[in-house]
């Protein structure tokens, strides 16, 4: 489904190089290792959002950084979710017109029983701004999986969550993956929950080492 061959990158100093990376539908997968390492900018190059400096990703067998600017972004539109550690909602709109924008741009209708799974049904018409860090976070991830994407990357999605609200979350994110033929690409410190996916790497010393 998703494949990266041979990507490096680095800012002021290297970051990583020479990653290769797999990723099979209905698999989860989680990338874990020290801040600053470079997780969240491997995520970042595998959902379209950062041009790596070398390499490449393709998705369905096709090199998305070689696509033209219209085709990238019909595949984040449709086919890539990603929740981010930051929650970028519109805070002057409800949580339920947050979640219907996006659906709005996929052509997808609100899954009410996913707002039920992630206990935001109760909420859903309150605006960003009464809502709590936690309650945000789920509207967050609840505009994601809502629209039905094919890949979830998913940078510390749970960050915001307590320890039993976050097993629930997680729980429908697994569910969701198996269900639907999909693929779950984590980023994460939390070395238990890295332990519940498919398969499991640790970014160190610039390479990413496979510890499945």
């Amino acid at each position: 489904m998703l494949k990266a061959v041979s990507l490096s990158h680095k800012f002021d100093y290297p970051l990583f190089s020479d990653i290769n990376l797999n990723i099979q539908p209905a698999t989860t997968t989680a990338i874990t290792g020290v801040s600053g390492s470079g997780k969240s900018t491997i995520l970042h190059i595998l959902s379209t959002l950062l041009k790596p400096q070398s390499g490449e990703v393709f998705y369905n067998d096709k090199p998305i950084y070689k696509l033209k600017q219209n085709e990238l972004l019909k595949i984040r539109r449709l086919d890539f979710g990603i929740i981010f550690q930051a929650h970028y909602l519109f805070k002057g709109f409800s949580a339920y017109e947050n979640i219907e924008l996006a659906n709005i741009l996929s052509g997808q209708k609100i899954d009410t029983n996913l707002l039920k799974q992630l206990k935001i049904d109760e909420v859903i018409n309150q605006k960003i701004g009464e809502l709590s860090g936690g309650q945000q976070q789920r509207i967050s991830i609840a505009r994601v999986m809502s629209k039905k994407p094919r890949i979830i990357f998913a940078d510390e999605p749970t960050g915001n969550l307590d320890k039993e609200t976050a097993s629930e979350v997680m729980n429908v994110i697994f569910d969701y993956v198996k269900t639907q033929n999909a693929a779950l690409v984590l980023v994460t410190h939390d070395d238990a929950l890295a332990a519940k996916c498919d398969f499991k790497f640790r970014l160190h010393d610039k390479i990413l080492e496979n510890l499945s």
